[in-house]
Parts: structure tokens; C-alpha cells; sequence
């Protein structure tokens, strides 16, 4: 049976002026894009939110950590024990539970003081949250805290520089390091580390003296930066 030519240009032109699968076609073309772009927007949103979290951890433990003894009403001066510091590393971990601060972050809470015979700035004490090993940027409390090892003029970056003010106040000093993976991998976005810092002086009196090498009464603490 032969197709008359007339009857190939009608079928040609109802073709070409036929639109009704146009729509699916653009669609399935533009799905992957926008796709994408959804993925991309919900890293970054993510991405984001759990940096604001560890700035807010940051702030709690150095809230919690000026707070420490304020409840006591002995007449005399309040030392820190290692009780006392375990109990803001529990709050820590309960607010980085919801994105794992236990297993990817460190937290690091350092007590910043003056010391009274040199007046230089040193680490009294250290102590340290999470599985990520990583150490403080500015020193320790031994080999390397300011009165052992180099000068430590201050803590924190940038504008951010705190010293403690006299021999009798300290300051709590927080890093907080986390080990960012993406929701979806390495597909937006390469690993990369956050880092968020806070401080607050001591909120009363407490006495910096414990054990003058230590700076922390008790035993049996479950913090130890090691």
C-alpha cells in the first residue's frame, strides 16, 4: 500500500502543531535542575542551622562554667571540682546530641587566669568534652599555659582577644571544634571543620588557688582532655 505524498505533509503538519506532551518534556528536562538546586538549598540551610548550634554551645558552657559554686553559701571562697565540670560537659552533650557533637566535636573549656607572682596570662586548668581529637589553639594547662612553655598574651581571634583582669578573677574560655559531613555526602560541599570560641568572667567569688597546680578539688573527673 503506498502513502500518497499529500497524506505524509498532513501527517507532518498534525506533528508539528501538536503541543500536548511539550509540558512533560520540559518537565523531565528541568526536574534534575531544580532537583539540585532543592538538595543544594537544604545543605546550606542545615549546613547553617548546626553552625548556630555549636555557637550556642559555645556560649552555654561558658555561661555555665562562670556559674560554677555560685550557689554556695560558704563563707568561704568556693573552689571548682571535677564534679562540678563534668556537669556542664553533660549539658553539652545533651545539646549537641541532636547532630552528634559527641562523636564529630570537641569542646574545650580552659580557665584563663593572671598569675600573681609573674603577672602573665596563664591556663590554670583544662578540660574537655568529645571524641574528635583535637587541642586548644592557645595552649594547655601543662606543658604549653603560658607560665610553661611560650608567652600566652591572650585567647581568641581577632577582635575577639580576652585576657583575665586581675590575680583573683578568671575567665572561662570555650572552643568548640565539629567535624561537618553534609546530608548528602561530598556532592555540595567538601568535609570541613567549624570552630566557634565564647567567653565569660568568673560570676562570683571563687577561689583560684586549689591545689595550685591542679586549679580543681576532687576526684575521679571524667573530663580530662587526654
Amino acid at each position: 500500500m503506498r502513502v500518497k505524498s499529500s497524506q505524509v505533509k498532513s501527517l507532518v503538519r498534525k506533528l508539528s502543531s501538536d503541543a500536548s506532551g511539550a509540558a512533560a518534556i520540559e518537565f523531565a528536562l528541568i526536574l534534575p535542575i531544580m532537583t539540585a538546586v532543592g538538595m543544594m538549598g537544604t545543605e546550606i540551610g542545615y549546613m547553617a542551622m548546626v553552625n548556630l548550634q555549636i555557637s550556642q554551645v559555645s556560649l552555654a558552657v561558658a555561661d555555665a562554667g562562670s556559674r560554677l559554686e555560685q550557689t554556695n553559701n560558704n563563707s568561704v571562697a568556693p573552689t571548682v571540682t571535677e564534679a562540678d565540670i563534668d556537669s556542664v560537659m553533660v549539658g553539652a552533650d545533651k545539646m549537641g546530641d541532636r547532630f552528634n557533637l559527641k562523636e564529630n566535636g570537641r569542646v574545650i573549656l580552659s580557665s584563663l587566669e593572671k598569675d600573681p607572682a609573674t603577672g602573665k596570662q596563664f591556663i590554670h586548668w583544662q578540660r574537655c568534652f568529645g571524641d574528635l581529637k583535637v587541642n586548644s589553639d592557645y595552649g594547655n594547662d601543662s606543658s604549653n599555659n603560658g607560665l610553661n612553655g611560650p608567652a600566652l598574651v591572650s585567647m581568641g581571634s581577632g577582635v575577639n582577644k580576652v585576657t583575665s583582669p586581675t590575680t583573683n578573677q578568671a575567665v572561662m574560655f570555650v572552643e568548640v571544634f565539629y567535624d561537618y559531613k553534609g546530608l548528602f555526602g561530598t556532592m555540595f560541599i567538601k568535609k570541613m571543620r567549624f570552630k566557634q570560641e565564647a567567653a565569660y568572667l568568673v560570676r562570683d567569688i571563687r577561689d583560684l588557688r586549689a591545689s595550685n597546680v591542679t586549679g580543681v578539688t576532687g576526684g575521679g573527673g571524667k573530663s580530662t582532655c587526654a
